[in-house]
């Protein structure tokens, strides 16, 4: 082996075990992501709670600012980090979670439902991002939990399911439900793109996703916080 062959041969090996770290630090990490978004989601009525108890506005301001901004950077980062659920040759590659990329749909259903709506407002619309993020919890945890990490540990017709609900035991359903997310996802970022193109980037009213505000502030007058 000459030592071009050999260079090529190291960088290779480096490359490949970086993936590998970085496609496991991402599996690790999602599970945790989803059980603090899930635990943000549902504490909404102690946050809301906490503000009452405020005497100082600022306070509460900045308790729900901290709150909202949290809570949405965690589905930003999950949907982000959930986009290797759609590359077929990592779903074969590495066990992960057979429904991970319909999770990841899920969570850009919920992006989306901000953008259409207000879901901190309208009770509709938080339902369905209720709705929207325990589908998507179940599509994640049950695969993970009693394929993943059952995989080690079944026998008999456990261990047949749990093959099943990992991607790298079962290639021809990850790469059928990767394309599957693929479609969903580009459908939800088009009519995400013809909302914004329709919008104009502006903020719309409370009383209808899809007529403009008239009015000159931004502020949301039936927002927790001025409620409070």
């Amino acid at each position: 082996m000459s030592g071009t062959d050999l260079t090529h041969a190291i960088i290779q090996g480096i490359n490949a075990g970086g993936e590998q770290f970085l496609e496991g630090t991402l599996a690790a990490i999602l599970p945790v992501i989803w059980i603090v978004l899930l635990g943000l989601h549902l504490g909404r009525p102690y946050i809301l709670d906490m503000i009452d108890r405020f005497t100082l506005r600022l306070g509460a301001d900045l308790l729900w600012l901290i709150y909202i901004g949290l809570r949405d950077f965690l589905v930003i980062s999950a949907v982000i980090m959930s986009f290797m659920f759609l590359f077929p040759d990592v779903v074969t590659t590495d066990a992960l979670p057979l429904t991970g990329g319909l999770a990841a749909a899920t969570l850009f259903g919920v992006l989306l439902v901000k953008l259409i709506g207000d879901p901190d407002n309208d009770p509709r619309a938080f339902t369905l991002v209720t709705l929207l993020l325990g589908l998507g919890a179940a599509f994640y945890f049950v695969p993970y939990i009693f394929g993943v990490q059952a995989n080690a540990v079944a026998t008999g017709q456990a261990s047949t399911l749990s093959n099943f609900l990992v991607t790298n035991t079962n290639p021809f359903w990850a790469v059928g439900l990767a394309y599957v997310s693929i479609g969903l996802l580009a459908l939800m970022g088009a009519i995400a793109t013809i909302f914004a193109l329709r919008t104009g980037g502006r903020a719309v009213d409370d009383q209808s996703p899809f007529v403009l505000r008239t009015g000159g502030g931004a502020v949301n007058d039936q927002s927790p916080v001025a409620q409070s």
